[in-house]
């Protein structure tokens, strides 16, 4: 095995993506499901993801879905990918990681973003506006600031003076928050751009030191397919792709659907145009290509780890895919990299 694979620790964030002909509460019990068995095949963390009003995605409560997965497994590190800070109040978030870090202590990661809801709509349900995200930066220092206990008048409790590793999720922007903070970056995606590149080389550059975390630490985030042959991985692909590629010419973000059945469709040329561009550019093949692409992504980056985000219809595949990258990465021999 490749000694840079060997030193990086790999992740799973799932986004309980709701498929055709089962609903969302069916998703949200996938989730769990899907977290036993990744921490089984020895993954590093399980994270869960906050979406609001989005028709094929049924996680919208990061902090309560994290809490079931937390009690249904016993090893594995559980946090979110992430809260979307500027939809909440920091000492309300703060409250609720030191909840469930008192619950299960040791195991609970905060990973922390910065969008807010993709809608007119739904901002205005969640009484935000774009500009929210504007004072991340703000927000990120005062909810650190509740497990510290840097405030005379109140006191987050059960937080204060409990160490819940904070995370930041960014696109360019956001590295420099992070930087600012001293926390760790996590960044998508896989694919090596430039963006992306330079992103990572001005957080390690402007890194401060915190009690959060003493040098850099990059989580570098995408998709990852596995499977027997390279044609199998790529239709493993497929179903996200094409839900991209329906959201963009319909406005809505449908459950996701069978390859066979889209591959059998008559796309418009627009919808064309945007699916297949959707398939390329993620890390998929059989697990020789797959560890020669992860190989060059993780040196290229200088990733401390790599967190997984694929969604697929087919769940057997997808633990199929699951369980040749935990192969890829000897994640069952004990040697999977030591706990943060």
């Amino acid at each position: 095995m490749s000694s840079v694979i060997a030193s990086t620790r790999f992740s799973v964030l799932d986004r309980s993506r709701t498929r055709e002909g089962r609903d969302a509460p069916q998703a949200l019990r996938d989730t769990v499901r899907l977290a036993l068995q990744v921490e089984e095949l020895g993954f590093h963390r399980f994270w869960v993801s906050e979406h609001h009003g989005v028709p094929g995605v049924a996680g919208s409560a990061p902090t309560v879905l994290a809490a079931a997965v937390a009690a249904a497994t016993s090893t594995i590190r559980v946090g979110t990918g992430g809260v979307m800070l500027p939809n909440h109040q920091p000492l309300v978030v703060a409250e609720q990681f030191g909840v469930l870090e008192s619950l299960f202590p040791g195991r609970i990661d905060m990973g922390l973003g910065r969008s807010v809801g993709f809608t007119d709509g739904v901002r205005r349900a969640l009484g935000r506006e774009k500009h929210d995200a504007e004072d991340f930066g703000q927000q990120l220092a005062e909810l650190l600031g509740w497990f510290e206990g840097t405030r005379p008048d109140v006191h987050a409790r059960p937080s204060e003076g409990l160490r819940v590793p904070p995370f930041v999720l960014a696109t360019g922007e956001g590295a420099a928050v992070a930087a600012a903070a001293g926390t760790p970056l996590v960044i998508g995606d896989l694919r090596g751009r430039e963006r992306l590149l330079a992103a990572i080389d001005r957080y390690r550059a402007g890194f401060r030191p915190s009690p959060w975390a003493a040098e850099p630490y990059v989580v570098v985030a995408g998709t990852v397919a596995v499977a027997e042959t390279e044609e199998e991985a790529r239709r493993l692909l497929v179903p996200e792709a094409w839900a991209m590629a329906h959201a963009r010419t319909r406005g809505t973000f449908p459950p996701l659907a069978p390859a066979e059945r889209i591959e059998a469709m008559t796309m418009t040329e627009k919808e064309r145009g945007l699916h297949e561009p959707g398939l390329r550019g993620h890390i998929h093949g059989t697990e020789d290509q797959v560890r020669d692409a992860l190989e060059k992504a993780i040196q290229d980056t200088g990733a401390d780890e790599v967190l997984v985000t694929t969604s697929t219809y087919d769940r057997a595949a997808l633990l199929d895919s699951f369980r040749r990258l935990a192969h890829i990465a000897d994640l069952t021999s004990g040697n999977a990299k030591a706990a943060a």
